[in-house]
């Protein structure tokens, strides 16, 4: 069994859990909080849907670096976007404003499409992403 650092009360836990508007977060904060609770590896992962390895290595980041090490740490890894830079994102949001090419809808393909052109590449893979994050920000 993992034992939990007690970086948080299991109330304060819960309430991370069940107040978090960050999904990946509020899962995580789940994660720790059903452990701090006593329950197993093995357990944890069957009711939140991660594998037992992952809900291990939740508890190990959680243990070491307590609550601000949970969630998405992806963004703030120090990596500079390398294709949708700032300058592509703006151009994607101008560009999506009006049909694609063939006048039909919008689909990842077509975002890769533009580009792949925007970068002066052959093809970069179609980043569902990069459609999603677009098509989000001209609803904003």
């Amino acid at each position: 069994m993992v034992q939990v650092t007690d970086h948080l009360g299991v109330a304060e836990l819960q309430a991370g859990w069940r107040e978090s508007k960050d999904a990946t977060l509020a899962r995580h904060y789940q994660v720790i909080w059903l452990l701090a609770e006593g329950r197993s590896c093995a357990e944890v992962a069957r009711l939140t849907g991660f594998v037992r390895r992952w809900v291990e290595e939740l508890a190990a980041r959680y243990n070491r670096f307590g609550p601000s090490s949970l969630g998405d740490r992806r963004r703030g890894n120090g990596a500079k976007p390398k294709i949708l830079t700032p300058e592509v994102l703006a151009m994607l949001r101008e560009r999506v404003k009006t049909p694609p090419d063939d006048g039909r809808v919008w689909t990842a393909k077509k975002v890769a499409a533009v580009i792949a052109a925007t970068l002066g590449v052959p093809r970069v893979a179609a980043p569902s992403s990069a459609r999603h994050r677009v098509m989000a920000s001209r609803i904003q």
